[in-house]
This record gives structure tokens, sequence and C-alpha cells, in this order.
């Protein structure tokens, strides 16, 4: 037998695994939590560059072509981060969905 939780989950993702198994529904949802994860990254490139620039162009005498492969990398971990991570929530859910419903037509055949 389901308690209401599990019936709430399963009307709400009927609504919508549709809409959310979509590329740009997975990439625009996943995108705050993507920024979250990188915003160190550039944080950490910018207080190095800003606040001991003598140090970083002695140890990078190309720091212009440097620092545009840097933010293409992080832009492209950010797109990937954000897919992956969103694309597993909804194999997650997913996988929830069909369990409740085989267990609610186990106990309830005829639905």
């Amino acid at each position: 037998m389901l308690n209401q939780e599990e019936i709430d989950f399963i009307k709400h993702w009927e609504a919508v695994r549709i809409p959310y198994s979509s590329v740009k529904s997975k990439f625009i949802r996943g995108l705050p939590m993507a920024s979250l994860f990188t915003l160190p990254i550039l944080f950490s490139l910018a207080a190095v560059y800003f606040l001991s620039p003598n140090w970083y162009t002695k140890i990078s005498q190309k720091a212009s072509g440097e620092s545009a492969v840097i933010l293409i990398s992080v832009f492209l971990i950010t797109l990937f981060f954000a897919f992956i991570r969103m694309h597993f929530k909804w194999e997650m859910n997913e996988q929830l969905y069909n369990e409740l419903k085989f267990k609610s037509q186990k106990h309830n055949p005829t639905n």
C-alpha cells in the first residue's frame, strides 16, 4: 500500500516527467548548481591574477592566451555538470516512479 507522500510523488512526476526529460530543461534547471560548483575556480583564478600579479606573470608568460582557454574550459565544465546532474536526478526520479507504479499495481491489480 502506498502512503500519501508516495501518491503525491506519483501525481507530481506524471505531470512533470515529460517536460523535465528534455535536454534544454536539464541544462536550465542544472545551471544554478553548476555555477556554484565552478564559481570557486573562477574566484581563485581572479584572486591570484588581481591580488598577486607579479607571481602570476612570473609563473605564466602566456597569461592572456591561457586565460581564454581556462574560461572556455570552466564554461564547458559548467554545462557538463549541469546536464549530468539533472539527468541523474531525472533518472533517479524515473526509477522511483516506476517502482511505485509497480508497487501500486501489485497491491491494486484493477488500476
